[in-house]
Protein backbone atom coordinates (compact mmCIF):
# COMPACT_ATOMS: atom_id res chain seq x y z
CA UNK A 1 0.00 0.00 0.00
CA UNK A 2 1.62 3.21 -1.09
CA UNK A 3 2.10 5.87 1.60
CA UNK A 4 1.54 9.40 0.54
CA UNK A 5 3.60 12.06 2.15
CA UNK A 6 1.58 14.61 3.93
CA UNK A 7 2.67 18.08 3.07
CA UNK A 8 1.96 20.97 5.37
CA UNK A 9 -0.27 23.55 3.95
CA UNK A 10 1.34 26.99 4.09
CA UNK A 11 -0.71 30.11 3.93
CA UNK A 12 -0.17 32.22 0.88
CA UNK A 13 2.47 34.94 1.16
CA UNK A 14 0.95 38.37 1.34
CA UNK A 15 2.59 41.82 0.97
CA UNK A 16 1.89 42.52 4.68
CA UNK A 17 3.94 39.48 5.69
CA UNK A 18 6.82 40.60 3.50
CA UNK A 19 6.84 44.06 5.15
CA UNK A 20 6.79 42.59 8.68
CA UNK A 21 9.72 40.28 7.87
CA UNK A 22 11.71 43.18 6.44
CA UNK A 23 10.96 45.27 9.54
CA UNK A 24 12.23 42.53 11.84
CA UNK A 25 15.44 42.30 9.90
CA UNK A 26 15.95 46.05 10.12
CA UNK A 27 15.53 45.99 13.95
CA UNK A 28 12.31 47.98 14.22
CA UNK A 29 10.58 45.35 16.40
CA UNK A 30 8.18 44.19 13.74
CA UNK A 31 6.57 47.55 13.18
CA UNK A 32 5.81 48.62 9.67
CA UNK A 33 8.05 51.32 8.25
CA UNK A 34 7.00 54.78 9.27
CA UNK A 35 7.47 57.32 12.12
CA UNK A 36 6.56 54.75 14.81
CA UNK A 37 9.14 52.32 13.52
CA UNK A 38 11.84 55.05 13.56
CA UNK A 39 10.98 56.06 17.18
CA UNK A 40 11.10 52.45 18.37
CA UNK A 41 14.32 51.65 16.60
CA UNK A 42 17.59 50.92 18.46
CA UNK A 43 19.41 53.98 19.91
CA UNK A 44 23.18 54.41 19.81
CA UNK A 45 24.89 53.64 23.14
CA UNK A 46 27.34 55.98 24.95
CA UNK A 47 30.83 55.04 23.91
CA UNK A 48 33.85 54.72 26.19
CA UNK A 49 35.28 57.83 24.60
CA UNK A 50 32.29 59.90 25.73
CA UNK A 51 32.60 58.52 29.26
CA UNK A 52 36.29 59.49 29.39
CA UNK A 53 35.47 63.03 28.23
CA UNK A 54 32.81 63.38 30.92
CA UNK A 55 35.21 62.21 33.62
CA UNK A 56 37.81 64.77 32.51
CA UNK A 57 35.25 67.57 32.61
CA UNK A 58 34.13 66.64 36.13
CA UNK A 59 37.74 66.35 37.32
CA UNK A 60 38.63 69.74 35.83
CA UNK A 61 35.63 71.38 37.52
CA UNK A 62 36.57 69.91 40.91
CA UNK A 63 40.18 71.07 40.57
CA UNK A 64 39.06 74.61 39.69
CA UNK A 65 36.78 74.75 42.78
CA UNK A 66 39.62 73.60 45.06
CA UNK A 67 41.98 76.18 43.55
CA UNK A 68 39.41 78.95 44.09
CA UNK A 69 38.96 77.96 47.75
CA UNK A 70 42.73 77.92 48.30
CA UNK A 71 43.18 81.38 46.76
CA UNK A 72 40.31 82.76 48.89
CA UNK A 73 41.82 81.40 52.13
CA UNK A 74 45.24 82.83 51.29
CA UNK A 75 43.70 86.23 50.54
CA UNK A 76 41.82 86.26 53.87
CA UNK A 77 44.94 85.31 55.84
CA UNK A 78 47.00 87.99 54.12
CA UNK A 79 44.38 90.67 54.77
CA UNK A 80 44.19 89.79 58.49
CA UNK A 81 47.95 89.86 58.78
CA UNK A 82 48.09 93.21 56.97
CA UNK A 83 45.56 94.74 59.38
CA UNK A 84 47.51 93.50 62.41
CA UNK A 85 50.76 94.94 61.05
CA UNK A 86 49.03 98.24 60.28
CA UNK A 87 47.59 98.48 63.80
CA UNK A 88 51.00 97.80 65.34
CA UNK A 89 52.77 100.31 63.11
CA UNK A 90 50.31 103.19 63.40
CA UNK A 91 50.45 103.44 67.19
CA UNK A 92 47.60 104.28 69.57
CA UNK A 93 44.41 105.74 68.11
CA UNK A 94 43.05 108.99 69.41
CA UNK A 95 39.69 110.42 70.42
CA UNK A 96 38.72 114.01 71.01
CA UNK A 97 37.54 115.79 74.13
CA UNK A 98 37.56 113.49 77.10
CA UNK A 99 38.46 110.54 74.89
CA UNK A 100 35.01 109.05 74.33
CA UNK A 101 31.78 109.43 72.43
CA UNK A 102 28.35 108.47 73.71
CA UNK A 103 26.73 105.12 72.94
CA UNK A 104 26.95 103.44 69.55
CA UNK A 105 27.70 106.74 67.78
CA UNK A 106 31.41 106.69 68.68
CA UNK A 107 33.78 107.27 65.83
CA UNK A 108 36.67 104.86 65.21
CA UNK A 109 39.82 105.61 67.19
CA UNK A 110 42.25 107.79 65.32
CA UNK A 111 39.55 109.78 63.48
CA UNK A 112 40.08 113.14 65.17
CA UNK A 113 43.66 113.52 66.38
CA UNK A 114 46.93 112.05 65.15
CA UNK A 115 48.57 109.37 67.34
CA UNK A 116 51.47 110.21 69.57
CA UNK A 117 50.39 113.75 70.55
CA UNK A 118 48.68 114.76 73.80
CA UNK A 119 45.30 116.42 73.64
CA UNK A 120 46.66 119.75 74.93
CA UNK A 121 48.35 120.36 71.57
CA UNK A 122 45.11 119.68 69.70
CA UNK A 123 43.32 122.21 71.89
CA UNK A 124 45.99 124.85 71.34
CA UNK A 125 47.32 124.70 74.89
CA UNK A 126 50.75 123.63 76.04
CA UNK A 127 53.12 122.27 73.39
CA UNK A 128 53.57 118.54 73.13
CA UNK A 129 56.69 116.66 74.00
CA UNK A 130 59.11 116.41 71.08
CA UNK A 131 59.43 112.64 71.13
CA UNK A 132 57.80 110.03 73.32
CA UNK A 133 59.83 107.31 74.95
CA UNK A 134 59.74 104.07 73.03
CA UNK A 135 57.72 101.41 74.83
CA UNK A 136 58.79 97.83 75.39
CA UNK A 137 56.12 96.44 73.07
CA UNK A 138 57.37 98.80 70.35
CA UNK A 139 60.93 97.58 70.73
CA UNK A 140 59.76 93.98 70.52
CA UNK A 141 57.51 94.80 67.53
CA UNK A 142 54.48 93.35 69.33
CA UNK A 143 50.84 94.42 69.31
CA UNK A 144 50.04 97.35 71.62
CA UNK A 145 48.45 96.44 74.97
CA UNK A 146 44.96 97.54 73.90
CA UNK A 147 44.98 95.37 70.74
CA UNK A 148 45.61 92.09 72.57
CA UNK A 149 42.77 89.69 73.47
CA UNK A 150 43.63 89.79 77.21
CA UNK A 151 44.34 92.71 79.50
CA UNK A 152 48.02 93.48 80.20
CA UNK A 153 49.43 92.21 83.49
CA UNK A 154 51.63 95.17 84.44
CA UNK A 155 48.88 96.38 86.81
CA UNK A 156 47.02 94.43 89.48
CA UNK A 157 43.73 95.73 90.94
CA UNK A 158 43.64 95.57 94.74
CA UNK A 159 40.23 97.05 95.52
CA UNK A 160 37.14 98.38 93.73
CA UNK A 161 34.75 101.01 95.05
CA UNK A 162 31.74 101.30 92.73
CA UNK A 163 28.72 103.61 92.95
CA UNK A 164 25.80 103.48 90.50
CA UNK A 165 22.68 105.60 90.08
CA UNK A 166 19.94 104.16 87.85
CA UNK A 167 17.27 106.35 86.23
CA UNK A 168 14.25 104.25 85.27
CA UNK A 169 12.47 107.14 83.53
CA UNK A 170 14.78 107.03 80.51
CA UNK A 171 16.68 103.80 81.31
CA UNK A 172 20.09 105.40 81.83
CA UNK A 173 22.58 105.25 84.67
CA UNK A 174 25.63 107.10 85.93
CA UNK A 175 28.55 105.57 87.73
CA UNK A 176 31.76 106.33 89.55
CA UNK A 177 34.46 103.75 90.15
CA UNK A 178 37.65 104.04 92.19
CA UNK A 179 40.21 101.29 91.61
CA UNK A 180 43.32 100.84 93.71
CA UNK A 181 46.10 99.59 91.45
CA UNK A 182 49.43 97.95 92.22
CA UNK A 183 52.18 98.47 89.62
CA UNK A 184 54.13 95.35 88.67
CA UNK A 185 55.91 96.72 85.60
CA UNK A 186 56.43 100.34 84.64
CA UNK A 187 54.06 101.57 81.94
CA UNK A 188 52.24 104.71 80.84
CA UNK A 189 49.10 102.83 79.80
CA UNK A 190 46.11 101.74 81.85
CA UNK A 191 43.83 99.37 79.93
CA UNK A 192 40.32 98.52 81.18
CA UNK A 193 37.33 96.70 79.75
CA UNK A 194 34.61 99.16 78.68
CA UNK A 195 32.02 99.19 75.94
CA UNK A 196 29.24 101.57 74.85
CA UNK A 197 29.89 104.09 77.62
CA UNK A 198 30.43 107.82 77.83
CA UNK A 199 33.42 108.78 79.97
CA UNK A 200 33.04 112.11 81.70
CA UNK A 201 36.30 112.31 83.69
CA UNK A 202 39.43 110.27 84.42
CA UNK A 203 41.87 110.94 87.26
CA UNK A 204 44.95 109.03 88.37
CA UNK A 205 46.49 109.80 91.77
CA UNK A 206 49.42 108.39 93.65
CA UNK A 207 49.26 107.87 97.39
CA UNK A 208 47.12 110.50 99.07
CA UNK A 209 50.11 112.67 99.96
CA UNK A 210 51.93 112.39 96.64
CA UNK A 211 49.33 114.08 94.40
CA UNK A 212 48.02 113.19 90.96
CA UNK A 213 49.52 111.88 87.74
CA UNK A 214 48.71 113.90 84.65
CA UNK A 215 46.53 112.15 82.03
CA UNK A 216 47.75 112.85 78.50
CA UNK A 217 44.79 111.37 76.62
CA UNK A 218 42.20 108.61 76.66
CA UNK A 219 40.56 106.59 73.89
CA UNK A 220 38.30 103.63 73.25
CA UNK A 221 39.40 100.62 71.20
CA UNK A 222 36.16 98.90 70.09
CA UNK A 223 37.90 95.92 68.49
CA UNK A 224 38.77 94.51 71.93
CA UNK A 225 36.16 96.55 73.88
CA UNK A 226 38.68 98.36 76.10
CA UNK A 227 39.24 101.88 77.36
CA UNK A 228 42.84 103.15 77.47
CA UNK A 229 44.27 105.85 79.71
CA UNK A 230 47.62 107.29 78.54
CA UNK A 231 49.69 109.07 81.19
CA UNK A 232 52.43 111.68 80.79
CA UNK A 233 54.87 109.49 82.68
CA UNK A 234 55.26 105.85 83.57
CA UNK A 235 53.86 104.51 86.83
CA UNK A 236 56.57 103.45 89.27
CA UNK A 237 57.01 99.81 90.18
CA UNK A 238 55.84 98.58 93.61
CA UNK A 239 53.73 101.66 94.19
CA UNK A 240 49.96 101.87 94.41
CA UNK A 241 47.77 104.35 92.53
CA UNK A 242 44.10 105.25 92.56
CA UNK A 243 42.18 105.38 89.28
CA UNK A 244 38.90 107.31 89.31
CA UNK A 245 36.47 107.20 86.38
CA UNK A 246 33.11 108.99 86.13
CA UNK A 247 30.86 107.74 83.35
CA UNK A 248 27.27 107.26 82.16
CA UNK A 249 25.53 104.92 79.72
CA UNK A 250 22.24 103.38 78.70
CA UNK A 251 20.61 100.55 80.59
CA UNK A 252 20.66 98.07 77.73
CA UNK A 253 17.66 96.15 76.45
CA UNK A 254 19.81 93.10 75.68
CA UNK A 255 22.14 90.81 77.61
CA UNK A 256 25.02 93.29 77.62
CA UNK A 257 26.58 95.06 80.58
CA UNK A 258 24.00 96.73 82.84
CA UNK A 259 20.74 95.61 81.20
CA UNK A 260 17.04 95.60 82.06
CA UNK A 261 14.48 92.81 82.02
CA UNK A 262 10.77 92.44 82.81
CA UNK A 263 8.21 89.89 83.93
CA UNK A 264 4.41 89.60 84.01
CA UNK A 265 2.58 89.14 87.31
CA UNK A 266 -1.27 88.94 87.44
CA UNK A 267 -1.43 90.31 83.92
CA UNK A 268 0.77 93.30 84.75
CA UNK A 269 4.25 93.78 83.29
CA UNK A 270 6.81 94.78 85.88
Amino acid sequence: MALEEKREKRPPVTPMMIEEEAALRNGSRGLPPGPWAEAAGPRPRTTERHIAVHKRLVLGFAVSILALLAVTMIAVLLSVRFEECGAAADGPPRAGGNGSLSGAARQPPGAEQPPGRPEEEARGGEPAEEEEEEEEWQRRRELPPWARPRLPRHLRPLHYNLMLSAFMENFTFSGEVNVQLEVRNASRYIVLHAHRMHIEAVRVAEDKLAGGVRVARTFFYPQTQVFVVVLNRSLEVQKSYNLKIIYNALIENELLGFFRSSYVLHGERR
